[in-house]
């Protein structure tokens, strides 16, 4: 017999082997239910074919149509994805609503003699859940912000302190983008941003909100990502750390750290011709000429000089935030790092 789930929340869905999303492979990537695998039972063609059929033709024929697809390719999954499946597999399966594409798989692999389950409601019963927690409800976890100067290694500090047990949100890992004009990675896009409020749900789903998060101070906006309301008010009011290190190692760092728009000239490029109107062509033109000569660390500390510490002065003007300490970094080396790394967790604990 085939179970109902009313619940999207991590402790109903951790009672799966697995969670199935039969939807089409663009609504899968634009966002998906933590850890769920694609098996969809209409590709994106399909759908597109299907749903123009029952506005130009006729519904009855749309659903023939669609039916001769969905069987095929639940064939496909059962020769192919699922084959290997035990007889006491115990399948979550959504589609969008929680209708005729999860019931259609739902049913055959009921027929098979799996536990199967749908979602009820689909995948709009768990975008409820994510918008509520992320978008209407009042944050109940403390933050605390690690803050500096561009090319402070911010975001390395904040990986070494995950691994010394400190519990830490990498926005920029989760958005695939650094966080400044060079943010992008190279080769990998962006989530859409529902996905990136997906990853964000699923990892604060981890942590204890008993205790302080350290999260790296960012703008509200991550690259295309926007941070969720409930996140941002608590960063806007969270105590912050700051790092801060000589323009000269923060520029070898960020030549180290941004190796790869270093390596694309034509990246670098495109970089530089995006920076604000206000500096000017002749100083472009020249940053532009210190990159054609590979002189990248004078270029960084140009920048840095420039570009970057203007602007968080201007900002950190304004912040009323409670400053909880600064630690000087004389290197930006791994031992550095590590030192810096302990030295914030002094903090968090004197705080």
């Amino acid at each position: 017999m085939i179970q109902s789930l009313a619940s999207a929340d991590p402790a109903a869905l951790s009672a799966f082997d697995d969670i199935i999303d039969v939807r089409s492979p663009a609504e899968y990537a634009e966002d998906h239910l933590p850890g769920a695998i694609s098996l969809p039972v209409l590709d994106n063609e399909q759908r597109a074919e299907i749903g123009t059929i029952y506005v130009q033709q006729s519904r009855f024929l749309a659903r023939r149509i669609g039916a001769a697809h969905v069987a095929r390719n639940i064939a496909r999954h059962l020769e192919e994805g699922l084959k290997d499946k035990p007889g006491s597999w115990a399948p979550l399966v959504y589609c969008w609503r929680g209708g005729q594409r999860s019931n259609a798989m739902a049913t055959v692999l009921e027929q098979v003699g799996w536990r199967v389950s749908v979602l009820a409601g689909g995948y709009k019963t768990y975008r409820r859940r994510v918008n509520a927690a992320l978008y209407e409800a009042e944050p109940d976890f403390k933050v605390v912000l690690l803050d500096g100067y561009t090319g402070v290694a911010k975001t390395e500090v904040l990986h070494r302190l995950a691994g010394l047990g400190v519990q830490t949100l990498d926005l920029e890992g989760l958005a695939t983008h650094r966080g400044s004009l060079f943010g992008g990675v190279t080769g990998t896009p962006q989530p859409h941003q529902k996905g990136f409020e997906s990853a964000l749900l699923a990892r604060l789903d981890q942590l204890d909100r008993s205790r302080p998060i350290v999260v790296e101070a960012e703008s509200s906006k991550i690259g295309d990502c926007f941070i969720p309301p409930a996140l941002w008010r608590r960063m806007l009011v969270a105590p912050r750390i700051e790092l801060s290190a000589s323009p000269f190692e923060r520029a070898r760092y960020l030549v180290r750290a941004y190796a790869d728009i270093v390596a694309d000239p034509e990246a670098l490029d495109g970089f530089l011709a995006r920076l604000p109107r206000h500096l000017g062509h002749a100083e472009i033109e020249f940053w532009r000429a210190l990159a054609d000569d590979g002189d990248y660390q004078s270029l960084a500390e140009a920048l840095i000089d420039v570009h970057y510490d203007p602007a968080y002065r201007r900002s950190s003007r304004k912040d009323t935030r409670v400053l909880l300490g600064v630690l000087e970094l004389a290197d930006l080396g791994p031992a550095g790092l590590e030192g810096a790394a302990e030295g914030v967790m002094g903090l968090l604990g004197a705080g």
